[in-house]
């Protein structure tokens, strides 16, 4: 990484080669700050501390008395105080991410992030007075142009009136949070990085160990399937208690706001209806032996067994090709796939290569795992990866970088519109990785390769829809028991299993050790019930691509005014111009039976 006062920097162009990879690219943060230790960072943390106050002593109980060109004024000053307490928490995490075990990067980020604490609590009183403001008065205000310009971010943040707490308790729950949420969030990942698991008398970190879950030789799956469940087992005390805690503090928040459901928080800030997920969840599960139930049963009888073991869940194939592929094959296959699709789609992802927005080496300590980080519209996003060569890797690095391109689309609309409800966020993503697919699966040069390349699409759809849905169950069962006094490690496990067992299948085989895998999944931790958006991306980008197959007209203008749009518009309104509507049952099935047909190919081709 290119921190100099952290270790010596190495360029990009000549980053440490990985066995047969080649020269994989470690980002540069100089666009955000030079170092840690920048003259820059210690002078924003403060400038931002104190502008923040002034806004505060300047705004604060006032805005009932502004005309629209006032409020205007201040909602923009809004924004670019965002911007910077954005770019600045951006560049820590970032930092953090990159060895979450260095004890100096991790002070730096808990540093950072209790001065941004500090200077957003000022700040909290504004949408919350916002929300107060007389619909007739605001309406009224907001025919001013400058006003007017946030209306898309003014009717959002008035959805979050209903459960909005009074002035010194929000700032009390905000502050609170460094100590509480966010410091038991950071105990996890601490935790997680620091885990070594023991394979064959070697020790690796956990992405490593996962990864060998896709290797070639069984006695090896085998071998770090059981690594991982002895060493989350050993800490199994640590997990259950972080759970059992964030849970806890999930329940008494939801409970003050008033929320009903354990989900109502995340379908709001999702700003999806608690309907629609109900309908994606239920159209899962009712599908769940059309799909993962059938397909598995299929790929055991390619390994000539009646049930697969799990450590052979996401094993290759028999006889199927396994190569590793390069990073600038990996990287040239995206932005082919990306140009075919549309020449500006796959210029803006290349300047994540060319401009060292990537970091894509396995480092022990680093973030384990892949994301797409928009930082704030004045700089633009950063892609993390693990990249160890295999074809999921490829896969991954079309959906981080399509989520990239969401973002720096999204950008222009400012810091207070361009983010997107996570049920969007996983458009762009996902229709990157189909359109790579399709561009992989159009190179397949045998029935055999063919094969190869559907079972691992099947695979890859079956892990984003059933498994996300089976998440998504799993932990409606943490926290609606949660309610009622807390878990045992041992509940955690049989919610685990029970959930794996329904969505997987009678043809996999849950051993001993598989109880404890619930343990490293970061997502209900960091993110409570973020995992439908997933399924939801998912199954949505089925029915969008085949609009896109049908050829219709002016597809890429309106694709392109989708990611564009960021938060300012719902879902509904996004999804009419392709004729699709998420609000209907039917739209679940559409997406669904994309992957039935590619199960039911696999299935002629083993009968032909």
């Amino acid at each position: 990484m290119r921190f100099a006062p952290l270790h010596s920097p190495t360029p990009a162009s000549a980053a440490k080669a990985a066995p047969d990879l080649g020269a994989l690219p470690e980002w540069n943060l100089a666009d955000l700050y030079s170092a840690m230790d920048a003259p820059e960072v210690g002078a924003d943390l403060d400038h931002s501390i104190a502008w923040a106050q002034a806004f505060a002593d300047k705004a604060k109980g006032k805005l009932a008395g502004l005309d629209g060109r006032a409020l205007g004024a201040l909602v923009r000053e809004y924004e670019e105080l965002q911007d910077l307490l954005g770019r600045l928490m951006s560049f820590a995490g970032l930092v953090y991410s990159g060895d979450t075990t260095d004890p100096q990067r991790a002070k730096f980020y808990g540093d950072v992030q209790e001065k941004i604490t500090t200077a957003s609590s000022s700040l909290l009183f504004f949408e919350l007075e916002l929300n107060r403001l007389d619909e007739a008065a605001l309406e009224a205000a907001m025919a001013d142009e400058v006003l007017g310009h946030y209306r898309p971010w003014i009717l959002d943040i008035r959805k979050e009136k209903p459960f909005q707490l009074a002035d010194d308790v929000e700032r009390l729950f905000h502050e609170k949070s460094v100590t509480g949420r966010s410091a038991w969030n950071r105990l996890f990942d601490d935790t997680i990085a620091s885990l070594r698991f023991k394979v064959r008398g070697e020790e690796l970190a956990i992405e490593p160990t996962l990864n060998l879950l896709q290797d070639t030789d069984e006695t090896r799956r085998r071998d770090a399937a059981n690594a991982v469940g002895e060493t989350l087992k050993a800490n199994m005390r640590t997990f259950a208690l972080i759970t059992n805690v964030l849970a806890k503090d999930k329940e008494i928040s939801d409970r003050w706001r008033g929320f009903v459901d354990v989900a109502d928080s995340r379908h709001l800030s999702n700003r999806v209806e608690r309907e629609v997920v109900d309908a994606l969840v239920a159209a899962a599960r009712e599908a769940f032996p059309r799909l993962s139930h059938r397909y598995y049963k299929l790929k055991a009888k390619w390994f000539g067994k009646d049930k697969l073991m799990h450590w052979d869940r996401n094993a290759p194939l028999p006889r199927a090709e396994s190569r590793v592929i390069p990073w600038d094959e990996a990287r040239d296959t995206v932005l082919s796939a990306y140009g075919d699709f549309s020449g500006d789609m796959a210029s803006i992802a290349r300047g994540f290569f060319d401009n060292n927005w990537i970091d894509a080496p396995v480092r022990p300590g680093k973030a384990p795992g892949a994301f797409a980080h928009p930082t704030v519209p004045s700089s633009h996003p950063y892609v993390l990866l693990n990249y160890q060569g295999k074809t999921r890797d490829v896969m991954t690095l079309a959906h981080e970088l399509g989520h990239g391109v969401h973002q720096v689309l999204a950008a222009p609309n400012g810091a207070l519109m361009a983010p997107t409800p996570l049920t969007l966020a996983e458009t762009a993503s996902v229709f990157g990785e189909m359109l790579t697919f399709k561009k992989l699966l159009a190179r397949a040069a045998t029935p055999a390769e063919r094969k190869s390349m559907l079972a691992s699409k099947v695979e890859d759809m079956i892990n984003t829809v059933v498994r996300q849905i089976a998440f998504y169950t799993f932990e409606r069962k943490v926290h609606t028991a949660r309610k009622e006094g807390e878990l045992t490690a041992d509940q955690f496990c049989q919610f685990w299993m029970d959930v794996q067992g329904e969505s997987l299948g009678p043809s996999i085989e849950l051993g001993e050790g598989y109880e404890t895998y619930w343990a490293y999944i970061p997502h209900f931790v960091h993110s409570p019930f973020y995992v439908y958006a997933y399924a939801f991306g998912d199954c949505l980008v089925n029915s969008l691509y085949a609009v896109y197959e049908k050829a219709e007209s002016g597809f890429q203008d309106k694709y392109f005014n989708l990611l564009k749009a960021g938060g300012t518009r719902h879902h509904s309104e996004l999804l009419a111009p392709f004729g699709l509507d998420a609000g209907d049952p039917g739209f679940w099935s559409l997406g669904l039976g994309v992957v039935e047909g590619m199960i039911a190919e696999l299935e002629a081709m083993e009968a032909a």
